[in-house]
């Protein structure tokens, strides 16, 4: 039982510290230029939901400097950013994008768009 115990900890920090290492890895840098190519038609350059593509769409684009969005999770964002959302124009980039260049267009939009600090 405590072998059992023991390896659900460390199963759960090794998780949880990858994870950690993921998100702040991204370069805000590359990120613009992968969010300027893939993002920007929708999502604008200010990332407030008015790019040029965004008034054709009946579901509008997320404005990613609204407080909920600033409010999710880094974790949250790149599920986001991977799977798209289901019944909106919002298609994952799983497979197109690498892991590197989601954490990059992730840690762009946080430059950009820093997350709301709870107190």
């Amino acid at each position: 039982m405590k072998t059992v115990f023991v390896t659900l900890v460390i199963l759960v920090f090794a998780a949880t510290s990858w994870v950690s290492a993921q998100v702040l890895r991204g370069n805000p840098k590359e990120g613009q230029v992968v969010y300027e190519k893939n993002c920007l038609r929708c999502h604008g350059n200010k990332l407030d939901g008015n790019g040029p593509d965004s008034r054709d769409l009946i579901v509008r684009p997320a404005n990613l400097q609204s407080p909920l969005i600033r409010a999710k999770t880094d974790w949250e964002l790149l599920v986001t950013i991977s799977n798209g959302v289901l019944f909106s124009p919002m298609h994952g980039f799983r497979g197109k994008l690498t892991d590197q260049h989601m954490l990059d267009v992730l840690s762009y939009i946080r430059s950009v768009s820093p997350a709301d600090i709870v107190s």
